[in-house]
């Protein structure tokens, strides 16, 4: 049920406090495995929020009661610093600019997979291990990134950012399993995370409400105003901030019109807001920039493959060209795609493997 490769030595386990990397510890200690599990402290959480967030100091306790359960070592790092550098700034500048973050890929890829990754080599492990639901199939020449099993619960769309040489350094113990698979195994091995509901909330905007919290930390910065046009041409309203929209939205608008309206594009430059029906909203391809690609040391030229544009979104046929610079990729869908958002991850799979991922720059009609 486990997948890790047939080998022994220290291994480090990401430690959320959660049940799906608490069950990962357990099975990697069951395995022979000498674990040792890190928690990441990333932010102060007021104690009225610490039920609504993920790594809250309540998580921390709970990953050390699993730990201590479990007799492995466990310790505690402070990344509150890289946190708000590479997370919060990040997430707080893209919106500023009209953009749609994405911070789970942000701290995949400069917390867990770089960071926390450095620091357990550091400490003589040959792996990192954390409880996503993906899989690296470590059985060719070389490692490659696959879908989870639960197809529902596929984790891969906030992944592809991992250095390709790193990959051969990580774990993926959950990959082979279900959700209700891994509930099963926490209550077998009587983890005090059995039971513990999952969080949905982006882990240090407390009570989901991203507007307030981006809105506060733009005070000295400033907004950029500007009028919402229909799609028409039609000046519609006057609005307080871009930051407040995002590519496909439709609720909060505040505007009445006969037919149900979309947010189509932001323009920063200006603070117009463009909005339109929702047939609006299909584009024939995008440009992805910063690209990490996973199966390739270059990529082809030119490749067929499928794209996923959002984490609920099922990945759709594309032709990808790649030209002289490999960070960037262009992408014709063989069907229009529907609210493809700058500031997302375009992420490219063939079948159920990996091949990489950039972050959308802009789409294309």
């Amino acid at each position: 049920m486990i997948e890790v490769p047939d080998v022994e030595g220290r291994v480090v386990i990401a430690m959320s406090g959660g049940v799906d990397s608490s069950v990962a510890a357990a099975l990697l200690a069951e395995e022979g495995f000498d674990a040792v599990g890190i928690s990441m402290r990333l932010y102060s959480t007021p104690q009225e929020d610490y039920s609504k967030s993920c790594c809250s100091p309540d998580d921390l306790f709970d990953a050390r009661m699993v730990a201590s359960k479990l007799g492995i070592p466990f310790y505690v790092a402070n990344y509150e610093s890289a946190f708000r550098e590479r997370v919060i700034d990040y997430f707080v500048d893209e919106y500023s600019r009209g953009r749609t973050p994405n911070p789970c890929v942000a701290c995949n890829n400069y917390l867990k997979f770089d960071i926390l990754l450095s620091r357990s080599l550091a400490l003589g492990s040959k792996f990192l291990a954390t409880g996503h639901f993906a899989r690296i199939d470590h059985s060719g020449e070389v490692p490659v990134m696959r879908r989870a099993k639960d197809e529902n619960k596929d984790q891969t769309y906030f992944l592809f950012g991992i250095p390709r040489e790193a990959l051969g350094r990580i774990l993926f113990p959950l990959g082979g399993m279900t959700k209700d698979e891994v509930r099963v195994e926490a209550r077998r091995l009587e983890l005090e995370t059995a039971e513990k509901a999952e969080s949905q909330e982006i882990c240090f905007v407390a009570g989901g409400n991203y507007k307030d919290f981006v809105a506060e930390r733009l005070k000295e910065k400033g907004t950029i105003p500007g009028k919402i046009v229909h799609s028409s041409g039609k000046v519609l309203a006057e609005h307080d901030g871009i930051h407040s929209f995002t590519i496909g939205q439709r609720k909060g608008l505040g505007i009445a019109w006969d037919e149900p309206l979309y947010v189509k594009s932001i323009h920063p430059k200006d603070g117009t807001v463009v909005v339109g029906p929702k047939s609006d909203l299909a584009v024939r391809g995008l440009v992805a920039d910063r690209c990490n690609w996973l199966s390739f040391e270059r990529p082809p030229g030119a490749f067929e493959c499928e794209v996923k544009v959002r984490y609920r979104s099922q990945p759709v046929p594309a032709f990808v060209t790649v030209g002289a610079d490999p960070d960037t990729a262009f992408v014709e869908f063989a069907e229009p795609v529907r609210a493809v958002t700058p500031g997302q991850a375009a992420v490219f799979y063939r079948g159920d493997e990996v091949l990489g991922g950039g972050w959308i720059e802009e789409s294309r009609t």
